[in-house]
């Protein structure tokens, strides 16, 4: 867990090479409850840094995860579209969301206590 970071946002990142993979928090889960439905975006897609990316609906709201950094979509976790509660079971892991390139590196984000502090 030390080479992934955290957002104020509650979304994590791991960077390796140029490619970028994004998630929600174990405590952005945990506030949300049950996830129910996620809407990925396309590959190809592009997000400046603080667009949101994902739509997460569950069952007590909706939230959004928002692009770390400016970067393009590769890869997204289709297992999310049969499976959404992946990410109650394992945000930090299986629960990934997006795979990006980045096209402009940011990495601004917090250390996993960093972000223990700011959540406490």
């Amino acid at each position: 867990m030390s080479d992934t970071k955290y957002l104020k946002t509650h979304e994590w990142y791991k960077i390796e090479g140029n490619t970028i993979t994004v998630g929600i928090s174990d405590f952005a889960q945990g506030e949300l409850g049950d996830i129910v439905f996620v809407t990925l975006p396309q590959v190809g897609e592009e997000f400046s840094k603080g667009d949101a990316m994902v739509e997460v609906e569950a069952t007590k709201t909706v939230a959004e995860a928002y692009a770390p950094m400016n970067c393009k979509i590769l890869e997204v976790n289709s297992s999310l579209d049969v499976e959404p509660e992946i990410i109650n079971n394992d945000p930090v892991g299986q629960g990934w969301m997006v795979k990006a390139e980045i096209l402009d590196l940011d990495d601004s984000g917090m250390t996993y206590s960093e972000y223990e502090s700011f959540i406490s």
